[in-house]
Parts: structure tokens; sequence; C-alpha cells
């Protein structure tokens, strides 16, 4: 554990290029007032709107709070959202001159209304997707982008990748600006199967089961076939599929999986945004130095917490560290 306290440590100051989808999440909070004579639906008392990074752009934050460099690479729309994540980012002192401001692009955003009483812990009711894709002309879009990924990736320690299906990752951009000398990550939500010869990915588990056809459920044969079949299929080097309340399954070539039980409580509190903070702590580690078992239990202590937190919230460098701590003494 003394070694994963020494890889947290050298966090600081990592320069981790994360390209991919920007996301807004805009959590819209109320207190249950009545219900409606118009309609069988609640009537909120309208408290506090808050809007945080998502997707990708979360990725960025989680990197941002465990110490490192991240420099966000990617576009956001001309609009109110687009706008407040460049400002959130700019206050945090995260370079923001890679960051396309399209006119003709609407920030994805991801609104979340929530409704509790006045003391008790607010639930979501609803979302309301809004925003993305990229129009059909994608290449006057990408005109410019790839000459600033690249631009960033000449002195980064790592790659990390997110395609959230808004249509700025494609293969042929990753394959075109792919560094050999450094760790590259990707975490596709709908797309694993199109990003091949990467480093590492860290899909969850309904995400290989549609990538490969094939439930897995509780079944461990069917998770190791699926793991190897994967990793032999994408040819990474390695993979990490998270598992929610079944903890983590790593799997690298020529090697045993590792199986790793999930940290902390299986009373998860929400799952906002945890496969964000997963591949930002397995990325920074692997730029760490860190080999792949050592980021993924990283990662592993990262996912435990932030799953007890409300909302898009990222994993900082102390709870990170405080969390190895704990687990010696």
């Amino acid at each position: 554990m003394s070694r994963l306290r020494a890889l947290i440590e050298q966090f600081k100051g990592k320069r981790v290029v994360v390209f991919g989808d920007l996301v807004a999440d805009v959590f819209v909070y109320g207190e249950i007032s009545r219900i409606s004579r118009e309609a069988p639906v609640l009537i909120l008392n309208h408290r506090e709107t808050q809007t945080v990074p998502g997707g990708g752009a979360n990725a960025v934050h989680n990197l941002w709070a465990l110490g490192a460099r991240p420099v966000p690479v990617g576009i956001v729309g001309d609009d109110a959202e687009g706008n407040q994540l460049v400002e959130y980012f700019a206050n945090l002192e995260i370079d923001v001159s890679a960051i396309r401001v399209a006119k003709s692009y609407r920030t994805p955003t991801k609104m979340r209304i929530l409704a509790g009483a006045v003391h008790s812990q607010r639930q979501q009711i609803v979302r309301l997707d809004s925003g993305g894709p990229l129009p059909n002309d994608k290449a006057q879009m990408h005109t410019g982008l790839d000459q600033k990924l690249k631009l960033a990736l000449a002195n980064a320690h790592a790659l990390l990748v997110s395609d959230y299906g808004y249509g700025l990752v494609t293969p042929q951009l990753i394959s075109k600006v792919r560094t050999n000398g450094i760790p590259a990550t990707i975490d596709s939500r709908f797309s694993l199967e199109s990003f091949s010869q990467m480093t590492a990915a860290t899909p969850n588990e309904p995400e290989v089961e549609a990538a490969l056809g094939e439930p897995i459920g509780n079944d461990a044969k069917k998770l190791e076939w699926a793991g190897r079949t994967l990793l032999r299929k994408l040819k990474h080097d390695a993979l990490l599929i998270t598992r929610g309340k079944d903890g983590m399954a790593l799997f690298e070539r020529g090697k045993k999986t590792a199986h790793i039980p999930v940290h902390g409580t299986d009373e998860i509190a929400d799952v906002t945004g945890a496969g964000d903070t997963v591949i930002a702590t397995f990325t920074l580690a692997l730029a760490a130095g860190g080999n792949y078992y050592e980021a993924a239990q990283l990662a592993n202590y990262a996912g435990g917490i932030v799953v007890m937190k409300y909302g898009t919230r990222p994993v900082t460098y102390d709870e990170l560290l405080q969390a190895v701590k704990d687990d010696i003494s």
C-alpha cells in the first residue's frame, strides 16, 4: 500500500490531455410544494441551479482534483452552457486554449430535476437531454482540432479519450494523433469496438455486453471469455471492466485476470459520473508510472468514493490518499 501512496504523490503536475465530448451537467434543485391541479405532477419551489462539468469535462475535473494538469481538447457551443464550462475551467486555471467554441453547435447538456422535502435528500425525478451531436459537416468541425490535439500531446504524460457518442471522437482522428510513447486510454459509451490498439479501455459491464452481443450476468466463465475476447479483438494492452457492486476485473495480455472487490460499501448513493472518475484515476496512475494493477486498484478506490457523493462531483487528491491510508490501518 505504501507503493500506492507513493504513486498518488506522483500525480501532482502530470499533464494529461483529455480529448472528448465536453458535456454540461445541470442540476435543478426544488422542494416539493404540492400536487398540481392541472395534472398529477409535483409542483416544486425552485431552490438553486448548478452547472458542473460532465462527460469528458468531468474527467478533466477529476484529473484537476487529483492534482494533475489536465488539458481539455474539444468543442462547446457558443451558448450559456458552453460558456459556463469554459469559465468553470478557466477559474480553476485549467488551460482552455484547445477548446473550440462553435456557433453551429449546441453544447451537450444533461439537465436533472431533483425534488425532495425541506430536510431530506433530493431525488432525481426526470432528466432532460439537449445539444449535440456534431452537425453533418463534421470535417469542418475537426479542421484544426487535430492540430490542437497534436500540439497538446507534444509534452503530455498521457492521453485520455472520452467518447459519449456526440460525433467528435472518431477512430480515424485518434489513429492520426496516437503516440506510442505515452499511455492512451479510451472510454467509449457506444462504440467501444471501434477503437483499437490503445493502451487500455475502461468499459462497464453493460458496454462489454453490448460490444460482444452476449450477456455476462454473474457467470464468472462468461466474464473471463468476454474480457479475453475483447482484449484480443481490440489489441489493447489492458482492459479494466467495471462491475458496479461486484468491483472490477483487470485483463492484461499474458497475465491472469485480477478481480478487485469493490471499495467501501455497496450501498451506492449516486453513480453519476463514476465512469469518468475511474478512467481519470486509472490514466493518471499510468502517467505517474504505475502498472496496470496499481492503476486499477487506485481507480477502484476512487470509484468507491465517488458513488457515495450525490451529483457529478470529482474525487480529490486528499480523499484518495486517505482511502488508501485507511485501508492499511
